[in-house]
């Protein structure tokens, strides 16, 4: 799928997509890029509460930072928030582009007669053909530079971004957070956090959605961070099992690297989630346990019990290649764990992701040269028959 014009940014001196590029680029300077969050989960899982923790503690990485004594290297620690989720009433964290700051939800509601998720994915939809804007936005915060594409503009955009690691810190601009809230956001940033609506097939299963992570991923070294509600998955190894699926098909769907994260370990701790992914005989024996103290419908019990031992031995392998972590919203306890979980999926994205990438286009290519060929040749064969009949 082109996303916005991609042939075009693509259509470098090499011809690959400008993700690439830049990651050459920061290879040589040693430098580590931007990453992207695209945070997941189903509905009161607590995704906008760890938006905002995780913002938090950002700021206090820039704040730790800037308390470093002169001469020395300061953080690279910063974020910047985006709200995808059209229907919130309050945004708790600082969201320097809302999508609500562009659609009106109540009255795409209203003036096409639609249900709260019909009216979310629409919502989405519309705010997505200007998502180009949104990814001129983001590159220009995250490299210092307008969006890449065209050779003449690499040694411009190299002396730019060398001078900004130097220590050029003057050109600081001020964007808007949330309503009465503004941030200042200058030099070059470390994570691009993305919150997505309550309502997750609204943005993993549609059209929108896979058009924004793609358009995210073609910037950005991008992961998906899935927020799990450890306490449900306490109560029932078949709920455990669902988002385990969840994550899996959301993997498969966008083929970004995946981060689970167990949240409201302050509720319940996530040792048991771990043990469940690495160990298979203990969670088939919390089957057992849980088949035992549920006896009241024997022949659904057997049969979920049987579909879930079958699904836990298929997922084994998937666990093995799964980044996992387990973090408080609310008292913030292991967001430093998070952060090491993303560093290494963004590692993933680079000799997975990419390579998948490049392979994607350089079929697409192929069809079109194919197509171009078979244009020719038949226009040829056009060119022959008029000929002939002009003989004639």
């Amino acid at each position: 799928m082109n996303v916005f014009g991609l042939e075009e940014k693509e259509e470098g001196a090499s011809g690959e997509p400008p993700i690439l590029t830049r990651m050459k680029r920061y290879k040589k300077s040693g430098q580590k890029m931007p990453t992207c969050v695209i945070v997941v989960g189903m509905a009161g899982s607590g995704k906008t509460t760890l938006m905002t923790q995780l913002q938090r503690s950002l700021s206090v990485g820039n704040a730790n930072a800037n308390d470093e004594e002169e001469g020395a290297v300061p953080s690279r620690q910063q974020g910047y928030c985006l709200n995808l989720d059209p229907a919130t009433k309050l945004v708790p964290f600082g969201a320097s582009i809302d999508i609500r700051d562009t659609v009106d939800y109540k009255e795409v509601m209203r003036q096409h007669g639609l249900g709260p998720n019909g009216a979310i994915m629409t919502s989405l939809n519309l705010f997505t053909t200007k998502f180009d804007q949104v990814i001129s936005i983001l590159e220009k915060r995250a490299y210092g530079e307008e969006p890449a594409g065209h050779a003449e503009q690499e040694e411009e955009e190299e002396s730019e971004q060398v001078k900004e690691e130097e220590g050029n810190h003057d050109d600081k601009e001020t964007v808007e957070g949330d309503g009465e809230e503004k941030k200042e956001v200058g030099g070059l940033l470390e994570y691009v956090l993305v919150d997505t609506p309550g309502q997750i097939e609204a943005f993993t299963w549609s059209a929108s959605g896979t058009i924004i992570s793609e358009a995210l991923a073609s910037s950005f070294p991008t992961v998906l961070a899935f927020v799990v509600d450890t306490p449900r998955c306490a109560a029932s190894p078949n709920t455990f099992m669902s988002n385990m699926l969840y994550a899996c098909s959301m993997l498969y769907r966008t083929r970004l690297p995946i981060v689970i994260v167990f949240n409201k370990t302050d509720v319940v701790p996530h040792d048991f989630c771990h043990e469940w992914m690495t160990d298979y005989e203990t969670f088939q024996e919390a089957l057992d346990n849980d088949s035992t103290n549920n006896n009241n419908n024997t022949n659904s019990s057997s049969y979920y019990s049987s579909l879930t031992r079958s699904l836990s031995l298929v997922l084994d392998e998937f666990y093995n290649e799964l980044h996992h972590c387990g973090v408080s919203a609310a008292t913030g306890d292991g967001v430093d764990d998070f952060w090491t979980a993303i560093d290494l999926a963004a590692q993933d994205f680079e000799t997975d992701y990419l390579q998948d990438l490049q392979n994607r286009i350089d079929e697409q290519n192929a069809r079109k040269e194919a197509i171009a060929r078979d244009s020719i040749q038949r226009l040829s064969q056009d060119i022959a028959q008029e000929d002939t009949h002009e003989e004639r």
